[in-house]
């Protein structure tokens, strides 16, 4: 599936649950501030800047946001609450496009460089960021550790979650680091509704190495935003990569 065909108009009117999942004050509360504790005072720019779950919460707070976004429709969703003037965006690939301006902070949030397919594809998505920082500026990269343990052996799908009227499957090709995750929804009834999204799931040593082939140094990771430590067991990771300074 090709991604504007992922973040299409049904997609980006079912995506925001407010208040609860990725939406609840206890998971959005410490991602805005942690990266207005990251930007310092300047200007940021989120790659795949979607319906502006984090950056019009971080624009309410005073942190001026651009963002870079593939989906029109999802865009289109980000305008129902903040107006071009508030959010401006930039159509386009988070691993080519250009946004005008200087930045203190790229951000990319919730598992999103995975959804670029190719290691040439991420790889070329820290270059992007590199490029658009000021000298000291930093990279932040959100993501689930690959949890291959959950799969028995010769098996090559998983359930990540069973609960009423939702069921989650993860299918695995690990020769190309691919996984699609399979979303079902379903009622009291026989129907249901299918939702689909391809991934390239990728080591936090691999991240690191795309980080120094752009000039980055990892500066942090933490098990989420809060500063947890990151252990051999944490699920997720937020790490931060600073470009050096000027001079």
């Amino acid at each position: 599936m090709r991604q504007d065909e992922i973040w299409d108009a049904d997609t980006a009117q079912r995506y925001d649950t407010p208040g609860i999942g990725m939406f609840a004050p206890e998971v959005l509360g410490p991602t805005v501030d942690r990266l207005v504790e990251l930007a310092g005072g300047g200007p940021v720019l989120e790659f795949a800047v979607g319906t502006g779950r984090v950056a019009v919460p971080l624009a309410e707070r005073g942190v001026p946001v651009t963002g870079l976004e593939l989906s029109r429709p999802m865009v289109e969703r980000l305008r129902e609450k903040a107006d071009e003037s508030a959010v401006p965006v930039v159509i386009g690939d988070m691993a080519t496009a250009t946004v005008p301006g200087e930045f203190s902070l790229v951000y990319l949030v919730f598992n999103t460089i995975s959804n670029l397919l190719t290691q040439d594809e991420q790889v070329a998505c820290f270059g992007n960021a590199a490029r658009h920082l000021a000298p000291g500026g930093r990279f932040v990269v959100e993501l689930g550790v690959p949890d291959l343990r959950v799969l028995p052996p010769g098996q090559r799908a998983a359930v990540f979650a069973a609960e009423a009227g939702y069921l989650g499957v993860d299918t695995y090709d690990p020769v190309r680091q691919h996984l699609v995750s399979h979303h079902f929804t379903y009622g009291e009834g026989r129907e249901a509704r299918l939702g689909r999204s391809p991934h390239r799931y990728v080591w936090p040593a691999e991240l690191d190495l795309m980080g120094r082939l752009a000039g980055f140094e990892l500066e942090s990771r933490h098990a989420d935003w809060s500063g947890a430590e990151f252990t051999a067991e944490s699920t997720s990771h937020v790490s931060v990569y600073r470009m050096p300074a000027a001079g």
